[in-house]
């Protein structure tokens, strides 16, 4: 038996809307008073409150600090970590957070990481929403976490850089790799602290998993939106695993057989496939009949998406009809963790497998960005990353 939790973002996910969610579920708010204390950020103070959204009870987190507060960048934060008093694993885990929204706020702004000014990074309640949170999902025993797809809103933002487009570009860069879902919202519903966190504490994007439910927590957004609750649910539970350390996951895959269409057009194809929310896409070639050369073009998806899906492989393909099947994905628990090589900083995809054992995949995208800047092979990126 392992406790799970499931984060439900429909309205949004942000830093104090997840302390929020694991003080509602049972985490003892003294408990989080004792992090802020051990980061020594000085005159800091926590609020939490209950409040309604929409009928619904739900707690609200707001952290108070002294206008003085000094400007700090990543340096100055990764500082606060270390000399804390926190679990060696904990601090880990924050500096990772903490590089990978600053690498977002740098890739942005295309200034470096270490010239970088954060007016939302450098803010004490994202360092303490990044810590609190991992704290509070251990304590609360929390061995794996499963995470809804995130909304992408709409409308802008006002911020120190101007009016700039929700999802704002640090938001946007940080839901690459993720699942989104389009809301009908004016207004942010996803923080880059709260992006951060689904990035580093989500083992699993998708629907809630099987689990016999012990406590559920709502944590309240600051904002109130016209049509639903602003609250991100976290749901804890015991879940059978059928094998250490594996997930399982019940998948759509879609197919269909082309043997008319030009070479050329797959690339958009798939390009738009992989736009409308699709897990996996590829191409097989086959024979099919009157000895024609052919592709098998498959795609596995979600149930909920399967819809959208399939109605793009009638309009970006030549095909007259898709087949569908359910199946089984087991996979195992993977994070993102980033490096910093003599070339750059490089994402690495770390895996935990059924023994125990860590695997470790350099991120394709991140060591050709680096390569192409310093005029090396990608190869020596990839090696340069993993050592």
């Amino acid at each position: 038996m392992t406790t799970i939790a499931h984060l439900d973002c429909f309205a949004g996910i942000s830093g104090d809307m997840l302390l929020g969610a694991l003080l509602d579920a049972g985490w003892p708010s003294e408990q989080l008073r004792d992090v802020i204390a051990r980061l020594n950020l000085g005159d800091v103070r926590l609020d939490h409150q209950r409040v309604s959204k929409k009928g619904i009870a739900a707690t609200q987190v707001t952290i108070h600090s002294s206008p003085h507060q000094p400007h700090r960048g990543l340096q100055e934060l990764s500082t606060i970590v270390l000399n804390a008093d926190l679990s060696e694993s904990i601090q880990q885990r924050a500096l990772s957070a903490l590089r990978l929204l600053a690498e977002a706020e740098s890739t942005v702004h295309g200034v470096p990481i270490e010239h970088i000014h954060f007016h939302e990074v450098g803010a004490v309640d994202t360092i303490v929403d990044i810590v609190g949170a991992l704290v509070g999902l251990e304590e609360l025993k929390i061995d794996k976490v499963y995470c809804s797809p995130l909304p992408w809103s709409r409308g802008t933002v006002q911020t120190e850089h101007g009016v700039l487009p929700v999802p704002p570009p640090a938001v946007a860069s940080l839901l690459k790799g993720l699942p989104v879902v389009g809301a009908d919202i004016e207004g942010e519903t996803v923080t880059p602290t709260g992006a951060t966190l689904a990035r580093t504490v989500a083992n699993t994007f998708g629907p809630a998993p099987a689990m016999k439910v012990q406590a559920i927590g709502y944590g309240a957004g600051q904002c109130d939106w016209p049509d639903r609750a602003n609250v991100l649910r976290l749901t804890m539970g015991e879940s059978e695993s059928t094998g250490p350390g594996l997930n399982v996951e019940r998948l759509t895959v879609l197919a269909c057989n082309i043997d008319d269409m030009n070479p050329q057009w797959y690339a958009p194809a798939m390009e738009a496939l992989y736009e409308a929310g699709a897990l996996e896409v590829w191409l097989t070639p086959v024979q099919m009949k009157k000895n024609r050369p052919a592709n098998v073009i498959e795609v596995l998806c979600r149930k909920e998406q399967a819809a959208d899906l399939r109605a793009r492989l009638l309009k970006h393909t030549t095909t007259l009809g898709v087949r569908e099947h359910n199946m089984t994905r087991y996979s195992v628990d993977r994070r993102v963790e980033t490096v910093e090589t003599k070339y750059g900083v490089v994402r690495l995809k770390v895996a935990t497998l059924p023994d125990g054992s860590i695997k470790r995949a350099p991120e394709y995208d991140d060591c050709l960005a680096r390569a192409t800047e310093h005029g090396v092979n990608v190869s020596e990126v990839w090696l340069a990353a993993l050592s």
